[in-house]
């Protein structure tokens, strides 16, 4: 219910949630990371971050960090996000 009424009121204002691609995954133990582009509200350019413990096969515990990504002018560096 969480993750889905909070998408649908997303939806319904008008802004995004979207994942383009998994760029960045990190595995030890029982914990994955992910890291990938996206946008979030009125299309801004985005960074997700995702930790996920994993018990049994299953997801049981997530975290996240949402960062925005700045224009390549704005970037010290040619090296992009990803």
């Amino acid at each position: 219910d969480g993750l889905g009424a909070a998408l649908t009121a997303l939806a319904q204002q008008g802004l995004s949630f979207t994942y383009d691609s998994i760029e960045l995954v990190v595995a030890e133990g029982n914990f994955v990371m992910t890291g990938s582009p996206g946008e979030f509200g009125a299309g801004n350019p985005t960074a997700y971050y995702d930790l996920f413990r994993i018990e049994n096969g299953l997801i049981v515990e997530h975290w996240d960090v949402i960062q925005s990504i700045p224009t390549a002018e704005e970037f010290q560096h040619d090296n992009g996000k990803f």
